[in-house]
């Protein structure tokens, strides 16, 4: 018989487990997400319309710096969704020089249904789980909430 492995408490545990599990949990997410949108849509099309839907008015440079495209390349995909109908690009009132995007009501459409796909996925998974494991993981998920959202929210306001 093998010995039981101690339970995983350093910092050092815990990063090394996220790092092996979040990323394929991320790609069965986008996996998931990308087989509910029109098949016209690119991986990079799909990721601005999930950062519009949770920043709304982001500018081109925001979003260019989270998809990781240069600001000409980004202005590019913008202009194919803006003529699509997904998103609407304006002038900022307060900053001439700054165009905000914000998803246009087929562009939240179309990200609600691939979400709301999502998730029922997610939950046909979960449902393997027990209740007190269930319960375990969104206690984990919260505390994991608390730590990293915050700093993600001051990182955009760094950005400003």
């Amino acid at each position: 018989m093998s010995p039981i492995p101690p339970p995983l408490s350093s910092p050092d545990d815990c990063a090394r487990e996220l790092l092996e599990v979040v990323p394929p949990v991320m790609r069965v997410i986008r996996a998931e997400m990308r087989s509910h949108t029109a098949p016209e849509l690119s991986v990079p099309q799909f990721r601005v319309l999930s950062y519009l839907n949770r920043n709304a008015g982001g500018s081109l440079s925001e979003v260019a710096d989270h998809i990781g495209l240069t600001r000409p390349a980004m202005s590019v995909l913008i202009d194919g969704l803006v003529n699509r109908k997904l998103v609407t690009r304006e002038t900022d009132p307060g900053d001439r020089r700054r165009l905000t995007l914000t998803l246009t009501r087929a562009g939240q459409s179309l990200y609600a249904a691939a979400r709301q796909h999502t998730q029922a996925r997610l939950a046909a998974r979960l449902q393997t789980l027990s209740p007190a494991e269930r319960a375990a993981l969104v206690a984990s998920l919260e505390q994991l909430r608390g730590l990293f959202l915050p700093e993600e929210a001051a990182m955009a306001a760094a950005k400003e």
